[in-house]
């Protein structure tokens, strides 16, 4: 299971990096139905911070974003389910097949280098308007100082281009 094909199937919902079920269901290899039944048959396992369904606003919002065969088929009426880290984790106690357990494991490995990644970002971003910060100060002060020059410079100018008044020697 390639790192960049699990990526493109996490998306961010409600503030919560998710995977919806007909995504997980074709990682697991079994259809969208089985999945979500096995799921509703331990729902207690599932709090909403681990697995919460779509709102219409969402979903069609997601829809026009991916494009598939498989959703355009979908009811509009049932919104898919979208499982945070917690909630795919909780997948593997009850999804008991090989394929599951490896794909369980490679989800939660993306999870990471997601978080990984968005840790290095986000320092890196601090960094950088830190320094932006810092050289704009500096160049606030060459401006005001190059401007000074340049007005004294025309005062100079101005001056020099003036007839004088007064004796001549």
């Amino acid at each position: 299971m390639q790192i960049h094909t699990l990526q493109s199937k996490i998306h961010d919902v409600q503030g919560q990096k998710v995977i919806l079920d007909f995504d997980l269901a074709v990682l697991y290899e079994v259809e969208t139905k089985v999945l979500n039944q096995a799921v509703k048959r331990n729902i207690k396992r599932f709090p909403v911070d681990f697995m919460f369904r779509l709102n219409i606003e969402e979903w069609e919002s997601m829809r026009s974003q991916i494009v598939t065969a498989y959703q355009n088929k979908r009811n509009v009426t049932v919104t898919p389910f979208a499982f945070t880290e917690q909630g795919i984790a909780m997948l593997s106690g009850i999804l008991n097949s090989d394929v599951a357990i490896h794909v369980n494991i490679a989800i939660m490995r993306t999870f990471v280098i997601i978080r990984k990644y968005a840790l290095e970002h986000k320092e890196f971003n601090e960094k950088l308007l830190e320094i932006e910060t810092k050289y704009d100060k500096k160049f606030n002060d060459i401006y005001e100082a190059l401007n000074y020059l340049i007005k004294k410079d025309e005062k100079d100018n101005t001056q020099k281009d003036r007839k004088q008044i007064g004796y001549k020697k």
